[in-house]
């Protein structure tokens, strides 16, 4: 269960409440309580919290209320809580949080912020951000790009590396549990609102899939995939602080909901992205994050992963809607519901396997093409965009974005390099998942190579070959910024001396605009 499970519970049943915090809400909702000199507080109120925002500060109280999946009942547990909010929010956004105060009752009878007397109760202390930065909202102004998508995925990615490894948890069993969750769930509240077929439809598929990843499933975990992750990565609980694309609001309440795969983790924010017509940026993220982790053999469990997050967010919206005071919000979110039922149906349904190859020297487009090319192609959310630049940047131990010296490109580590790709390539394919090959591949044999690629795991193969003008290509790389490759002007200038041969894939024109390259490939390609 994830938030939005549990939003779907709020409006099923009213939490158990233990105690009454009025006195306290009221303290907290006072300029008293705030040393910064807050005139006005804003109030905010959750089925489990009460948030205070002053013009720096954020207090957020715990509410005394007892729920099938999390216990806040009494000030010891919420103390409890309060610092486990801390410490696993503190990985990722150790600027949000500051950590844990007291509520205390003076001797004058007067509650206190961190006082010397009785406690009354505990509030999570944060620094205010601005919300105009949460992700979410970016995502609503069209204000998020491949380049800060790139950063929130090495972000993600050097979190995944730094949790704690668990075995309790994840594997079969874990996805098991939301799968029959989720059946429950659309059987107690789709009501004639949804497909019956289609929901029936969706749980048999998902079961399909679970079996046949399930061996998967169980090596992730015991291989170190499983661990102790953030359970709720969507783009509203992501914030863009001092420059930095940061992870908050993480799950504190329940482990379970945190002990899970990390690509599952990741999963919730390629679907979300996917959901709001980011599909491009979705396959950006999943590529950065699978350059710097080389996890592309994970690859496999996307299509039941976002189904799972899809199902969710499908019977949540509709018991929302089945219970919403406001009539004009209660349409919209029964189609929501269907649209999240469909995207659920039609991630299990992926299509076959396309390796894509894309080849011209550099300058001639064919890393931006293949971009471009990749959120249309296979299973979502896209190709898996193998390019020789990241690959051998993985291969010599540094990012994506540090330069390499000489002995980065000596005629072995090109030879390492080319042979990690059809490796990379090969693996990914047998998993079903589709691949785009961004290499130069000026040499027949490298190009022999990756076609062999596709034969030997029974896919179809499609080569693209960008030429452009030289003084074109030039011009482009001498422009470039934020890009694994380290080529420049000389560079092309010597690779307008190669013999390449006889080139026998699609020829691609590639001089003019980005729109004309992407059209006469989309079209070579039947996109």
């Amino acid at each position: 269960m994830n938030r939005l499970q549990i939003a779907a519970c709020r409006v099923k049943m009213a939490p158990m409440i233990t105690e009454d915090q009025s006195e306290t809400i009221s303290f907290l909702s006072s300029a008293a309580a705030f040393s910064d000199g807050s005139k006005s507080i804003a109030r905010r109120e959750t089925h489990i919290s009460e948030i205070f925002i002053g013009d720096t500060r954020v207090y957020k109280l715990k509410r005394a209320v007892k729920l099938p999946y999390l216990d806040f009942s009494t000030r010891q547990l919420r103390r409890k809580f309060c610092k486990a909010e801390i410490a696993i929010n503190k990985r990722t956004a150790p600027g949000i949080y500051i950590g844990v105060k007291s509520i205390t009752r003076e001797n004058d009878g007067n509650l206190m912020l961190g006082g010397k007397g009785q406690v009354v109760d505990w509030v999570v202390v944060m620094n205010r951000f601005d919300e105009g930065m949460l992700f979410d909202r970016l995502a609503q102004g069209e204000k998020i790009d491949r380049f800060l998508m790139e950063r929130l995925a090495d972000n993600i990615a050097t979190f995944h590396a730094s949790a704690e490894a668990r075995t309790d948890g994840g594997g079969r069993t874990g996805i098991a549990l939301i799968i029959e969750g989720n059946a429950k769930s659309f059987s107690e509240n789709a009501g004639d609102v949804l497909d019956k077929n289609k929901i029936s439809q969706l749980i048999e598929k998902s079961l399909l899939a679970l079996d046949d990843i399930s061996s998967l499933l169980k090596s992730r975990r015991n291989g170190g995939c499983v661990r102790f992750c953030h359970g709720d990565m969507h783009l509203g609980n992501i914030v863009l602080l001092d420059g930095n694309p940061t992870l908050f609001d993480a799950i504190e309440f329940n482990e379970s909901l945190n002990i899970i795969d990390v690509l599952y983790d990741l999963s919730f924010l390629l679907m979300d992205l996917e959901h709001i017509g980011r599909g491009d940026l979705a396959n950006v993220t999943m590529n950065r994050y699978m350059d710097i982790t080389g996890s592309s053999w994970g690859l496999v469990t996307f299509p039941l992963f976002l189904s799972v997050r899809a199902a969710i967010r499908s019977h949540v919206a509709i018991t929302l809607a089945s219970s919403a005071s406001d009539i004009s919000a209660v349409e919209p979110l029964k189609q929501s519901a269907d649209e999240y039922l469909q995207m659920a149906l039609d991630y299990l349904s992926p299509p076959p396997a396309r390796l894509i190859a894309v080849g011209g020297l550099s300058g001639s487009g064919k890393s931006r093409a293949a971009r471009s090319i990749a959120p249309h192609i296979g299973a979502r959310p896209g190709a898996r965009l193998i390019r020789s630049d990241v690959i051998r940047k993985r291969i010599a131990g540094v990012h994506p974005l540090d330069r390499l010296d000489e002995s980065g490109y000596t005629p072995e580590m090109t030879e390492k390099t080319y042979k990690a790709v059809y490796e990379e390539a090969y693996a990914v394919l047998l998993s079903g998942h589709s691949v785009i090959a961004d290499c130069v591949f000026a040499k027949p044999e490298q190009r022999a190579a990756i076609e062999a690629v596709a034969k030997d795991a029974g896919t179809t193969f499609e080569g693209l070959w960008l030429k452009a003008d030289p003084d074109v290509m030039q011009a482009r790389v001498t422009k470039r910024i934020n890009n694994a490759s380290d080529a420049d002007a000389s560079v092309v200038r010597q690779q307008l001396n190669y013999d390449t041969g006889e080139i026998g894939w699609n020829l691609v024109n590639s001089s003019g605009s980005r729109e004309q390259t992407d059209s006469e490939c989309n079209k070579i390609l039947g996109l």
